[in-house]
């Protein structure tokens, strides 16, 4: 019965997560929603999001913080990782989930408006697509995440995986519309500016012919 329960359970969120992800096309508001959702789920009470991003000015992509939960400061959160840097970059590079238990008390504090204290575990997950590292979820609970919630997260991470990949690609196909949009603007003025010379031109040859 408890088996059941905890399958219902499962299905139940992974359709709702589905449900709501349902024709997202913005990446901060995918973060923000997938953190809030979980730590009530889970029992999280600390998070963070940090998506694959490629910097203009660098030829390294970095994982970069687009939502947090949590967070007494924001000095608490690290705005970015390279690829191999620290767990949150090592759960890139490996895609592999990395499981704490009986953190240090001195890792992290989790505050509130009567105090504070460590969490118990903390849980990094890859958000894969096509065996690709799009993203990084990190959660920390007052307690030990059960084999259901973890379950329950390898999967969404699945769900999440796809739908960052369909915003990238939309971004992109939108970015290559506009810009052929914007060539054709171009290239239609320049004809607008060819027809113009050459009915000039045309005026002259008449005129000299005159």
């Amino acid at each position: 019965t408890l088996r059941n329960h905890e399958q219902d359970w499962l299905k139940s969120n992974l359709a709702k997560f589905a449900q709501m992800l349902q024709g997202q096309r913005d990446r901060n508001a995918v973060a923000n929603k997938v953190l809030s959702e979980l730590a009530e789920l889970v029992n999280a009470r600390y998070g963070a999001f940090y998506i694959l991003e490629q910097p203009e000015e660098s030829d390294e992509p970095k994982l970069k913080l687009f939502a947090g939960y949590a967070a007494y400061s924001k000095k608490v959160f690290n705005k970015e990782f390279e690829l191999s840097e620290g767990l949150v970059g090592q759960c890139a590079i490996d895609k592999e989930r990395i499981l704490l238990t009986n953190v240090p008390g001195n890792y992290l504090q989790v505050n509130s408006g009567i105090g504070n204290a460590p969490p118990l575990a903390l849980v990094i997950l890859p958000v894969l697509f096509e065996n690709n590292i799009k993203a990084v979820i990190e959660l920390a609970s007052f307690e030990h995440f059960s084999p259901t919630h973890l379950d329950f997260l390898d999967q969404l991470t699945e769900s999440i995986g796809i739908v960052l990949n369909n915003i990238e690609t939309n971004t992109r196909t939108e970015e290559l519309l506009s810009q052929s949009q914007s060539l054709a603007g171009e290239l239609k003025a320049q004809q607008e500016e060819l027809r113009r010379a050459n009915d000039e031109l045309h005026d002259k040859a008449q005129l000299l012919e005159k």
